[in-house]
Protein backbone atom coordinates (compact mmCIF):
# COMPACT_ATOMS: atom_id res chain seq x y z
CA UNK A 1 0.00 0.00 0.00
CA UNK A 2 1.47 3.30 -1.11
CA UNK A 3 1.12 6.47 0.95
CA UNK A 4 1.53 9.94 -0.53
CA UNK A 5 3.56 12.36 1.56
CA UNK A 6 2.21 15.85 2.03
CA UNK A 7 4.18 18.68 0.31
CA UNK A 8 5.57 20.11 3.60
CA UNK A 9 6.75 16.66 4.68
CA UNK A 10 8.33 16.03 1.28
CA UNK A 11 10.10 19.39 1.54
CA UNK A 12 11.45 18.58 5.00
CA UNK A 13 12.56 15.13 3.87
CA UNK A 14 14.30 16.58 0.81
CA UNK A 15 16.02 19.24 2.93
CA UNK A 16 17.23 16.61 5.40
CA UNK A 17 18.60 14.46 2.57
CA UNK A 18 20.35 17.50 1.08
CA UNK A 19 22.02 18.33 4.42
CA UNK A 20 23.19 14.73 4.88
CA UNK A 21 24.60 14.61 1.33
CA UNK A 22 26.44 17.94 1.74
CA UNK A 23 27.88 16.88 5.10
CA UNK A 24 29.09 13.63 3.53
CA UNK A 25 30.69 15.46 0.61
CA UNK A 26 32.48 17.89 2.91
CA UNK A 27 33.75 15.07 5.13
CA UNK A 28 35.02 13.14 2.10
CA UNK A 29 36.42 16.15 0.18
CA UNK A 30 39.88 14.54 -0.11
CA UNK A 31 38.31 11.69 -2.08
CA UNK A 32 35.62 13.70 -3.86
CA UNK A 33 37.99 16.27 -5.41
CA UNK A 34 40.15 13.77 -7.37
CA UNK A 35 37.02 11.86 -8.42
CA UNK A 36 35.25 15.00 -9.68
CA UNK A 37 38.36 16.09 -11.57
CA UNK A 38 38.61 12.61 -13.07
CA UNK A 39 34.96 12.69 -14.16
CA UNK A 40 35.47 16.16 -15.65
CA UNK A 41 38.55 15.01 -17.58
CA UNK A 42 36.80 11.79 -18.62
CA UNK A 43 33.90 13.74 -20.16
CA UNK A 44 36.36 15.88 -22.13
CA UNK A 45 38.32 12.83 -23.32
CA UNK A 46 35.24 10.82 -24.33
CA UNK A 47 34.60 12.49 -27.75
CA UNK A 48 38.09 11.75 -29.16
CA UNK A 49 37.79 8.21 -27.75
CA UNK A 50 34.47 7.63 -29.55
CA UNK A 51 35.93 9.17 -32.73
CA UNK A 52 38.81 6.70 -32.68
CA UNK A 53 36.41 3.80 -32.03
CA UNK A 54 34.31 4.91 -35.03
CA UNK A 55 37.48 4.46 -37.13
CA UNK A 56 37.50 0.75 -36.12
CA UNK A 57 40.34 1.21 -33.62
CA UNK A 58 40.00 -1.26 -30.69
CA UNK A 59 38.80 0.31 -27.43
CA UNK A 60 41.94 -0.57 -25.49
CA UNK A 61 44.22 1.06 -28.07
CA UNK A 62 41.94 4.08 -28.40
CA UNK A 63 41.95 4.59 -24.61
CA UNK A 64 45.74 4.31 -24.48
CA UNK A 65 46.13 6.88 -27.29
CA UNK A 66 43.74 9.40 -25.69
CA UNK A 67 45.16 9.02 -22.18
CA UNK A 68 48.76 9.20 -23.43
CA UNK A 69 48.12 12.43 -25.35
CA UNK A 70 46.33 13.92 -22.36
CA UNK A 71 49.08 12.92 -19.91
CA UNK A 72 51.85 14.30 -22.15
CA UNK A 73 50.00 17.63 -22.40
CA UNK A 74 49.34 17.63 -18.64
CA UNK A 75 53.01 16.89 -17.81
CA UNK A 76 54.25 19.69 -20.09
CA UNK A 77 51.77 22.20 -18.67
CA UNK A 78 52.51 21.11 -15.08
CA UNK A 79 56.24 21.52 -15.60
CA UNK A 80 55.89 25.04 -17.01
CA UNK A 81 53.29 26.14 -14.47
CA UNK A 82 55.16 24.55 -11.56
CA UNK A 83 58.33 26.42 -12.49
CA UNK A 84 56.33 29.67 -12.85
CA UNK A 85 54.69 29.23 -9.43
CA UNK A 86 58.05 28.52 -7.80
CA UNK A 87 59.70 31.52 -9.43
CA UNK A 88 56.71 33.73 -8.60
CA UNK A 89 56.94 32.66 -4.94
CA UNK A 90 60.65 33.58 -4.89
CA UNK A 91 59.98 36.98 -6.46
CA UNK A 92 56.98 37.70 -4.24
CA UNK A 93 58.89 39.68 -1.54
CA UNK A 94 60.24 42.04 -4.23
CA UNK A 95 56.77 42.54 -5.70
CA UNK A 96 55.35 43.24 -2.24
CA UNK A 97 58.15 45.74 -1.58
CA UNK A 98 57.38 47.55 -4.84
CA UNK A 99 53.70 47.63 -3.95
CA UNK A 100 54.54 49.18 -0.60
CA UNK A 101 56.62 51.79 -2.44
CA UNK A 102 53.67 52.62 -4.71
CA UNK A 103 51.47 52.87 -1.65
CA UNK A 104 53.94 55.28 0.01
CA UNK A 105 53.99 57.40 -3.14
CA UNK A 106 50.19 57.52 -3.15
CA UNK A 107 50.16 58.57 0.52
CA UNK A 108 52.65 61.34 -0.20
CA UNK A 109 50.55 62.61 -3.07
CA UNK A 110 47.42 62.59 -0.91
CA UNK A 111 49.23 64.52 1.83
CA UNK A 112 50.47 67.07 -0.71
CA UNK A 113 46.85 67.62 -1.69
CA UNK A 114 45.86 68.19 1.92
CA UNK A 115 43.91 64.96 2.26
CA UNK A 116 44.70 63.46 5.67
CA UNK A 117 41.86 61.10 6.63
CA UNK A 118 42.03 58.75 3.64
CA UNK A 119 45.81 58.56 4.04
CA UNK A 120 45.41 57.45 7.65
CA UNK A 121 42.94 54.81 6.58
CA UNK A 122 45.34 53.59 3.92
CA UNK A 123 48.21 53.40 6.39
CA UNK A 124 46.24 51.37 8.90
CA UNK A 125 43.90 49.24 6.82
CA UNK A 126 45.25 48.74 3.29
CA UNK A 127 48.02 46.23 2.70
CA UNK A 128 48.45 45.73 -1.07
CA UNK A 129 51.23 43.21 -0.53
CA UNK A 130 48.71 40.87 1.10
CA UNK A 131 46.86 40.61 -2.24
CA UNK A 132 49.93 39.14 -3.94
CA UNK A 133 50.42 36.81 -0.97
CA UNK A 134 46.84 35.58 -1.36
CA UNK A 135 47.50 34.90 -5.05
CA UNK A 136 50.49 32.78 -4.03
CA UNK A 137 48.38 30.79 -1.54
CA UNK A 138 45.67 30.09 -4.12
CA UNK A 139 48.17 28.98 -6.77
CA UNK A 140 50.02 26.79 -4.26
CA UNK A 141 46.81 25.12 -3.10
CA UNK A 142 45.79 24.44 -6.70
CA UNK A 143 49.24 23.06 -7.42
CA UNK A 144 48.76 20.69 -4.51
CA UNK A 145 46.10 18.88 -6.53
CA UNK A 146 48.93 17.52 -8.70
CA UNK A 147 49.90 15.25 -5.80
CA UNK A 148 46.80 13.18 -6.66
CA UNK A 149 47.78 12.95 -10.33
CA UNK A 150 48.35 9.17 -10.28
CA UNK A 151 44.94 8.52 -8.69
CA UNK A 152 43.30 10.86 -11.21
CA UNK A 153 45.13 9.11 -14.07
CA UNK A 154 43.89 5.67 -13.01
CA UNK A 155 40.32 6.88 -12.48
CA UNK A 156 40.22 8.54 -15.91
CA UNK A 157 41.60 5.34 -17.44
CA UNK A 158 38.83 3.20 -15.93
CA UNK A 159 36.14 5.78 -16.77
CA UNK A 160 37.15 5.70 -20.44
CA UNK A 161 37.20 1.89 -20.50
CA UNK A 162 33.65 1.90 -19.12
CA UNK A 163 32.40 4.71 -21.36
CA UNK A 164 31.68 2.52 -24.40
CA UNK A 165 29.72 -0.15 -22.53
CA UNK A 166 27.86 2.16 -20.14
CA UNK A 167 24.80 2.87 -22.39
CA UNK A 168 24.05 -0.86 -22.84
CA UNK A 169 24.51 -1.44 -19.09
CA UNK A 170 22.10 1.39 -18.35
CA UNK A 171 19.44 -0.10 -20.63
CA UNK A 172 19.73 -3.49 -18.92
CA UNK A 173 19.74 -1.93 -15.45
CA UNK A 174 16.63 0.22 -15.99
CA UNK A 175 14.75 -2.53 -17.85
CA UNK A 176 12.50 0.09 -19.41
CA UNK A 177 10.60 -1.32 -22.41
CA UNK A 178 9.59 2.18 -23.58
CA UNK A 179 13.16 3.48 -23.20
CA UNK A 180 11.80 6.68 -21.67
CA UNK A 181 14.23 6.61 -18.74
CA UNK A 182 17.13 5.83 -21.06
CA UNK A 183 16.18 8.68 -23.41
CA UNK A 184 15.85 11.06 -20.47
CA UNK A 185 19.30 10.10 -19.22
CA UNK A 186 20.78 10.41 -22.72
CA UNK A 187 19.34 13.90 -23.04
CA UNK A 188 20.80 14.86 -19.67
CA UNK A 189 24.16 13.31 -20.56
CA UNK A 190 24.30 15.10 -23.91
CA UNK A 191 23.44 18.43 -22.26
CA UNK A 192 26.21 18.01 -19.68
CA UNK A 193 28.77 17.02 -22.31
CA UNK A 194 27.76 19.91 -24.56
CA UNK A 195 28.13 22.42 -21.75
CA UNK A 196 31.47 21.09 -20.47
CA UNK A 197 33.06 20.67 -23.89
CA UNK A 198 32.01 24.08 -25.26
CA UNK A 199 32.87 25.84 -22.00
CA UNK A 200 36.29 24.13 -21.96
CA UNK A 201 37.08 25.20 -25.53
CA UNK A 202 35.97 28.77 -24.84
CA UNK A 203 38.03 28.83 -21.64
CA UNK A 204 41.03 27.43 -23.48
CA UNK A 205 40.71 30.14 -26.13
CA UNK A 206 40.45 32.76 -23.37
CA UNK A 207 43.60 31.48 -21.69
CA UNK A 208 45.57 31.37 -24.95
CA UNK A 209 44.59 34.90 -25.98
CA UNK A 210 45.40 36.27 -22.52
CA UNK A 211 48.80 34.52 -22.59
CA UNK A 212 49.65 35.97 -26.01
CA UNK A 213 48.48 39.46 -24.97
CA UNK A 214 50.61 39.42 -21.80
CA UNK A 215 53.60 38.15 -23.82
CA UNK A 216 53.22 41.12 -26.16
CA UNK A 217 53.01 43.53 -23.22
CA UNK A 218 56.03 41.94 -21.52
CA UNK A 219 54.27 41.03 -18.26
CA UNK A 220 56.02 38.35 -16.19
CA UNK A 221 54.61 34.77 -16.05
CA UNK A 222 52.12 35.09 -18.96
CA UNK A 223 51.53 31.31 -19.06
CA UNK A 224 50.64 31.29 -15.36
CA UNK A 225 48.10 34.10 -15.76
CA UNK A 226 46.74 32.48 -18.93
CA UNK A 227 46.19 29.24 -17.04
CA UNK A 228 44.47 31.17 -14.24
CA UNK A 229 42.22 32.87 -16.84
CA UNK A 230 41.43 29.45 -18.34
CA UNK A 231 40.43 27.95 -14.98
CA UNK A 232 38.46 30.94 -13.71
CA UNK A 233 36.61 31.36 -17.01
CA UNK A 234 34.42 28.49 -15.80
CA UNK A 235 33.08 31.00 -13.23
CA UNK A 236 31.06 33.55 -15.25
CA UNK A 237 31.04 37.25 -14.36
CA UNK A 238 33.11 36.91 -11.17
CA UNK A 239 35.89 34.65 -12.47
CA UNK A 240 37.18 37.01 -15.16
CA UNK A 241 37.51 39.81 -12.59
CA UNK A 242 39.39 37.61 -10.13
CA UNK A 243 41.72 36.34 -12.88
CA UNK A 244 42.56 39.87 -14.04
CA UNK A 245 43.52 41.30 -10.63
CA UNK A 246 46.97 39.66 -10.15
CA UNK A 247 48.03 40.23 -13.77
CA UNK A 248 47.01 43.92 -13.67
CA UNK A 249 48.77 44.43 -10.32
CA UNK A 250 51.92 42.76 -11.62
CA UNK A 251 51.86 44.83 -14.82
CA UNK A 252 51.54 47.98 -12.71
CA UNK A 253 54.46 47.27 -10.37
CA UNK A 254 56.65 45.72 -13.09
CA UNK A 255 56.19 48.16 -15.98
CA UNK A 256 53.81 50.98 -15.10
CA UNK A 257 50.27 52.27 -15.08
CA UNK A 258 49.98 52.39 -18.90
CA UNK A 259 50.73 48.68 -19.26
CA UNK A 260 48.38 47.92 -16.36
CA UNK A 261 45.58 49.73 -18.20
CA UNK A 262 46.35 47.83 -21.40
CA UNK A 263 46.37 44.56 -19.44
CA UNK A 264 42.98 45.32 -17.93
CA UNK A 265 41.61 46.38 -21.31
CA UNK A 266 42.80 43.11 -22.82
CA UNK A 267 40.99 41.08 -20.16
CA UNK A 268 37.81 43.10 -20.67
CA UNK A 269 37.91 42.75 -24.47
CA UNK A 270 38.63 39.00 -24.40
CA UNK A 271 35.89 38.25 -21.89
CA UNK A 272 33.33 40.39 -23.74
CA UNK A 273 34.07 38.66 -27.05
CA UNK A 274 34.28 35.15 -25.59
CA UNK A 275 31.41 35.49 -23.13
CA UNK A 276 28.95 37.54 -25.18
CA UNK A 277 29.70 36.57 -28.79
CA UNK A 278 31.44 33.21 -29.19
CA UNK A 279 30.02 31.22 -26.24
CA UNK A 280 26.32 32.08 -26.81
CA UNK A 281 26.70 31.32 -30.52
CA UNK A 282 27.69 27.69 -29.87
CA UNK A 283 26.05 27.01 -26.51
CA UNK A 284 22.79 28.90 -26.90
CA UNK A 285 21.03 31.00 -24.29
CA UNK A 286 19.37 28.20 -22.31
CA UNK A 287 22.18 27.28 -19.92
CA UNK A 288 22.57 30.57 -18.05
CA UNK A 289 22.70 31.08 -14.32
CA UNK A 290 21.75 34.22 -12.45
CA UNK A 291 24.59 36.31 -11.00
CA UNK A 292 23.36 35.58 -7.46
CA UNK A 293 23.41 31.84 -8.14
CA UNK A 294 26.95 32.14 -9.57
CA UNK A 295 28.18 33.89 -6.43
CA UNK A 296 26.40 31.50 -4.05
CA UNK A 297 27.70 28.50 -6.03
CA UNK A 298 31.26 29.83 -5.73
CA UNK A 299 30.88 30.20 -1.96
CA UNK A 300 29.05 26.89 -1.44
CA UNK A 301 31.30 24.60 -3.50
CA UNK A 302 34.41 26.38 -2.21
CA UNK A 303 33.25 25.69 1.35
CA UNK A 304 32.48 22.05 0.58
CA UNK A 305 35.45 21.10 -1.63
CA UNK A 306 38.04 23.87 -1.18
CA UNK A 307 39.78 25.84 -3.98
CA UNK A 308 39.14 23.13 -6.59
CA UNK A 309 35.46 23.27 -5.64
CA UNK A 310 35.47 26.98 -6.48
CA UNK A 311 36.85 26.23 -9.95
CA UNK A 312 34.31 23.45 -10.52
CA UNK A 313 31.45 25.36 -8.86
CA UNK A 314 29.68 26.42 -12.05
CA UNK A 315 30.08 23.09 -13.93
CA UNK A 316 28.74 21.29 -10.85
CA UNK A 317 25.85 23.74 -10.49
CA UNK A 318 25.08 23.44 -14.21
CA UNK A 319 24.95 19.65 -13.88
CA UNK A 320 22.51 20.02 -10.97
CA UNK A 321 20.43 22.49 -13.02
CA UNK A 322 20.31 20.16 -16.04
CA UNK A 323 19.29 17.27 -13.79
CA UNK A 324 16.48 19.38 -12.31
CA UNK A 325 15.33 20.38 -15.80
CA UNK A 326 14.94 16.74 -16.82
CA UNK A 327 12.49 16.01 -14.00
CA UNK A 328 8.96 17.44 -14.16
CA UNK A 329 8.68 17.69 -10.38
CA UNK A 330 11.91 19.67 -10.01
CA UNK A 331 11.74 21.74 -13.20
CA UNK A 332 10.63 24.80 -11.20
CA UNK A 333 13.94 24.69 -9.27
CA UNK A 334 15.88 24.88 -12.54
CA UNK A 335 13.78 27.90 -13.56
CA UNK A 336 14.69 29.62 -10.27
CA UNK A 337 18.39 29.10 -11.02
CA UNK A 338 18.13 30.57 -14.51
CA UNK A 339 19.26 34.06 -15.44
CA UNK A 340 15.97 35.06 -17.07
Amino acid sequence: MQTTLSPPLRFLLGTACFIVIVAGMKASAEVMVPFLLSAFIGILCAPPLFWLESRKIPTAIAVIIVVTVFMLAAVMISAVVGASISDFANQLPQYQEKLQGEKAALLSWLESQGIEAPATVLKEQVNPGAAMGMVKQVLTSLGGVLTDSFLIFLTVLFILFEASSFPSKLKRALNDPNHSSVESFKHFNQSVKKYLIIKSWVSLGTGLVITIWLLILGVDYPILWGLLAFMLNFVPNIGSIIAAIPAVMLAFIQIGSGTALLTGAGYVAVNIIMGNVIEPRYMGQGLGLSTLVVFLSLVFWGWVLGPVGMLLSIPLTMIVKLALENNKETHWMAVMLDNK
